[in-house]
């Protein structure tokens, strides 16, 4: 679905921190409107505890910056503003001036679904810095989020072992929005199917859904509930187990299941959504497998996660797929991404070369990294990742292949001898998209390829490895003499 389809794109530019707004103005009556700005969007650890995440929302930036316009009603609305100390918050010739605005921007980014690592750029932007200023929060929303959600989905994805993952989190998500975000990011992170109806008409992702405990509670009796459910939907008959007794539940579906064999048909699966998931379904295998039953597959669902789902196979348990709602929806335990978008360069009017930028801030740890970036990836002999350098072309040495860690100046790392490949890609170029939008199909394979080439040790969820991302020798020395002629 297009963001224009959801929202005016009037909404689109009012969807902002007001300081971007504060700030533009700031540029514009300070004569900066053509000075441009480099900005990236990064983040400083990885969600989860984890080793990586999955780039994902950057299939919606182009459409963002196409759509980004200040019609009458938001000229009005910024007009009607009050400034705290008194008068109109913003002067009239700058509210002219966004009546004609349109974005100019250029951006390269990550491709979704591939895996990103902390403090590399997720997205470079630059163009006009009133333009990149006005676009930071709508693009740090899109980014941040589906990012998160993603990642989430993908570790999910890697417990379950090939099972069928399905979203079911619309109920707890972050509003209709936010919904259509899980489900998006979901799919691309390696759910097999979205209970959200919406999000399947907008992204073409297969849906999915049976029937609720409420069902089972309309009718007198259970078997009832399951006669009736079978008699309506012979092609897609999932019967939930746990309303009253699951034990019954089992002799009941059983029941049922025969009659429909009875008539040509087959009980696709069943569904535990409550108690001991591991004993449960081993109860519920056997007894379906000496009824003569065994195509019958097993499902669970009840705030599922990642680990829960590892214990669960830990314990044999002999499930076929689950159910993740709240905790992929809401990304338990880790609510947000922490993504943030930093200037690392500025250039005046007509000048070809860049001022390299940074901040050095009162932690060592918020220190961003200067210049217009790029990130080159390092391949083993097997196509497997090994380490990322982030590369400033101005200052890069010739023919470097070693690169300095990107916390630690005293580590270092020699990737001789490997292949690489360029990470950002262009999406947009003043203003306008490049090439044609990219299916979320592509990008969903494109993540579960990431993952597979991705070292186990990186994966695994306990301590993982920590990926090296580092900077080329020649980045490494002009960050450290920026931040010593600051510090004086």
């Amino acid at each position: 679905m297009a963001l224009t389809d959801q929202t005016k794109p009037t909404d689109v530019a009012l969807n902002t921190d007001l300081y971007e707004l504060t700030m533009a103005q700031g540029f514009w009556e300070s004569g900066l409107i053509d000075v441009e700005g480099c900005f990236n969007v990064f983040f400083r650890d990885a969600p989860f505890d984890g080793g990586y995440a999955i780039a994902c929302g950057m299939g919606q930036v182009a459409e963002l910056v196409e759509s980004f316009h200040f019609d009458e009603e938001s000229i009005a609305y910024l007009a009607s503003l009050q400034a705290p100390g008194g008068g109109p918050m913003f002067k009239q010739g700058f509210l002219d001036y966004l009546r004609d605005f349109r974005m100019r921007v250029s951006i390269s980014a990550i491709p979704e679904g591939e895996v990103v690592f902390a403090r590399e750029p997720m997205v470079r932007v630059t163009g006009p810095v009133i333009d990149c200023q006005l676009l930071e929060t709508a693009l740090l929303n899109l980014v941040n989020f589906q990012t998160l959600v993603a990642t989430k989905t993908a570790r999910v994805v890697y417990a379950a072992e090939g099972h069928p993952v399905s979203d079911f989190g619309l109920r707890r998500a972050q509003g209709p929005d936010g919904g259509l975000a899980v489900a998006r990011a979901s799919y691309i992170g390696g759910a097999t199917n979205t209970s959200n109806v919406l999000a399947g008409r907008i992204y073409g992702i297969p849906v999915f859904g049976t029937h609720a405990h409420s069902w089972v509670m309309a009718f007198p009796t259970e078997v009832d509930a399951f006669r009736a459910f079978a008699a309506s939907s012979p092609k897609n008959c999932v019967f939930l187990l746990d309303t009253y007794d699951v034990h019954q539940g089992i002799k009941n579906a059983i029941t049922v299941a025969k009659e429909m064999e009875a008539r040509g048909e087959r009980l696709a699966a069943i569904r535990i959504d409550s108690g001991d998931l591991a004993k449960l379904s081993k109860e519920t295998r056997k007894a379906f497998d000496e009824a003569g039953l065994p195509y019958v597959k097993i499902s669970v669902s009840n705030d599922l996660d990642e680990y829960t789902i590892q214990s669960l196979f830990a314990q044999g348990a002999p499930i076929d797929s689950f159910g993740v709602g709240t905790k992929l929806a809401t990304c338990d335990p880790q609510p947000s991404l922490g993504g943030v978008y930093k200037l690392s360069a500025t250039r005046a009017s007509g000048e070809e070369s860049w001022r390299p930028v940074m901040k050095l801030s009162e932690q060592f740890y918020k220190r961003t990294i200067p210049g217009v970036q790029h990130i080159r990836r390092y391949y083993d002999e097997v196509g497997c990742p090994i380490g990322d350098m982030i590369v400033v072309d101005d200052v890069a040495r010739e023919g470097s292949t070693k690169m300095v860690d990107v916390l630690d100046p005293l580590a270092t790392y020699d990737l001789s001898g490997r292949d690489y490949a360029e990470m950002l890609v262009p999406l947009v170029k003043d203003g306008e998209r490049v090439g044609e939008p990219e299916v979320i199909q592509t990008a969903k394979a494109r993540c579960r390829d990431a993952v597979m080439h991705l070292d186990p040790a990186i994966r695994r969820f306990l301590n993982p490895q920590v990926y090296p991302v580092g900077l080329e020798p020649g980045l490494a020395e002009l960050r450290q003499n920026l931040a010593l002629a600051e510090l004086g």
